[in-house]
């Protein structure tokens, strides 16, 4: 019999999901196992695989669209079995082909045309509008009955909207004083929210007005790291940058000060056996979390070339969700921009954040003299339900005693 596909919940908690991209077409086979479409999550793109087969028959969602979870999608038929058995499914919903572009894109892509005076909207006539021309029509109190559409059904879609600022614009005197704001105000140029953008801001909200945060900060003296990072990289294929000894010592941390390595949830602690890390990846959407697991097991070049598998994904859109799940701690680093030391913002539930500032030389005494060093700063935000400050402070010493140390990361 016919198959309704509808969007499922691909993240725990999500309402909306946006289909990415189709990877099937009217007509094809689809079997149990294949991967019917790329789906966007607020943090990763998921592939969907079906659980039924059969050929497909329509097509109810467009790329690039948001779509509800519990949302019809795709109608399959099973063999032998004609239209009729999948419309009946949906009431005769029509098709809309995965070529079809998403309003946005309409109206970026639509050609431009002349059109006839604006007149105003009939009275108790539906009015199609897109989100962008709603909210710049908000922003400037105008009246959207006033203004006709031009896009698909009648959408009002920004060049409408543009075109009838234009006119009445035209249509007012112009002052010198009106002359005078528009040559000197200034412009910009508004970008949407994107899921993931949207994902961050909420979560970081969350977390700091939530999660009783407070740091600890440390100087380390690395000349001992950064001379064995230079023997290593001289014979190694894997070339070991200084953020993949970091992670490697605060993981060694945490086996030395197993007690750190906890999560706080409202019921119990969570205690965690193996040193799974989160480290923090820039990407052009916003800030990624990927977690290495078992970093404590990993050698130096395992751990190396797994942080830049997971960083090319991360900045490619190709994560899995379950890669950003889990993990007790996290690392950021904004060294390599210069940075001399800053504090992060937790990521919950994750207990620890280590924040790494760019090592420099530095006027240190040692043994009652006065030498330069070359000195790193890091600073651990850590929450106060799960990390006591005594607890952080020996946490944070072991670090230091890694990190200053690194030879004792690799027996």
């Amino acid at each position: 019999m016919a198959t309704l596909i509808r969007m499922p919940e691909v993240a725990a908690g999500a309402t909306e999901v946006v289909l990415s991209k189709w990877q099937i077409a009217v007509g094809d086979q689809v079997k149990i196992g294949d991967v019917i479409a790329e789906m966007e999550t607020e943090k990763a793109v998921v592939d969907y695989v079906s659980d039924a087969e059969g050929t497909v028959y329509k097509i109810l969602v467009a790329d690039g669209s948001p779509v509800e979870v519990g949302a019809p999608i795709v109608i399959l038929l099973a063999a032998g079995e004609d239209g009729s058995a999948g419309d009946a499914l949906i009431g005769g919903a029509s098709v809309v082909a995965p070529s079809v572009l998403p309003p946005e894109a309409q109206e970026t892509q639509a050609t431009p045309t002349i059109h006839e005076p604006v007149t105003a909207q009939v009275a108790g006539e539906r009015q199609f509008v897109s989100p962008l021309v709603r909210k710049l029509s908000a922003d400037r109190g105008i009246d959207l009955d006033q203004i006709v559409g031009t896009g698909p059904y009648g959408r009002v879609v920004r060049r409408d909207f543009e075109e009838f600022l234009t006119r009445g614009l035209a249509a007012q005197p112009v002052t010198s004083s009106a002359i005078a704001t528009q040559e000197f105000s200034s412009s910009y140029v508004t970008v949407p929210h994107s899921g993931m953008r949207r994902a961050i801001a909420r979560r970081l909200t969350e977390s700091k007005s939530t999660v009783p945060h407070f740091y600890v900060t440390a100087d380390c003296k690395v000349d001992g790291l950064m001379e064995l990072r230079k023997r290593i990289n001289e014979t190694s294929v894997v070339k070991i940058s200084v953020n993949d000894f970091v992670v490697k010592a605060v993981a060694s941390a945490l086996v030395d000060v197993p007690e750190a390595n906890v999560i706080w949830s409202p019921d119990a602690m969570h205690k965690f056996e193996s040193a799974d890390i989160a480290v923090a990846v820039a990407t052009e959407g916003g800030l990624l979390t990927p977690v290495i697991r078992g970093v404590e097991k990993r050698t130096l070049s395992n751990l190396s070339m797994e942080i830049a598998e997971l960083a090319g994904r991360a900045r490619a859109g190709k994560l899995r969700q379950e890669e950003l799940e889990g993990g007790s701690f996290a690392v950021t680093n904004l060294g390599m921009f210069g940075t001399k030391e800053f504090s992060a913002i937790l990521n919950p539930p994750q207990s620890g954040i280590l924040a790494i500032g760019a090592a420099s030389p530095r006027a240190i005494v040692e043994d009652g003299q006065v030498v330069v060093a070359n000195v790193m700063t890091v600073t651990l935000s850590a929450d106060h339900r799960a990390v006591d400050g005594a607890l952080a402070a020996q946490w944070l010493a072991a670090f230091v005693h890694r990190i200053e140390n690194p030879l004792s990361m690799l027996v």
